[in-house]
């Protein structure tokens, strides 16, 4: 489902980093915590490094469906949002002819 609109991919983009920031801070003050006095930072620092790096490649796939749900709970469905593109288009030119 797709409303074809402007700002669908940045809401997904967004919801990508908002998990991924939740993701590595929790790992980083996680394996802070549960390795202390003695922190392994380099370990530590590697670990949350490919975290950053491996979570939005993972999540990307659902956080557009993700913005939607966010989406829609704010903005119920329309009508219109049902419609194809092509389905527009070819209302739009019915109207004018007719």
């Amino acid at each position: 489902m797709d409303r074809d609109e402007p700002g669908y991919w940045i809401g997904s983009y967004t919801v990508n980093l908002f998990v991924t920031e939740a993701i590595f801070a929790a790992a980083f003050v996680g394996g802070m915590l549960f390795t202390w006095p003695a922190v392994p930072w380099t370990e530590l620092g590697v670990a949350c490094a490919a975290l950053a790096i491996l979570t939005p490649l993972a999540t990307f796939p659902h956080s557009k469906l993700l913005f939607l749900a966010i989406d829609l709970a704010f903005r119920p469905l329309d009508p219109d949002d049902l419609t194809t593109p092509l389905e527009k288009r070819i209302a739009k030119s019915e109207e004018r002819s007719g």
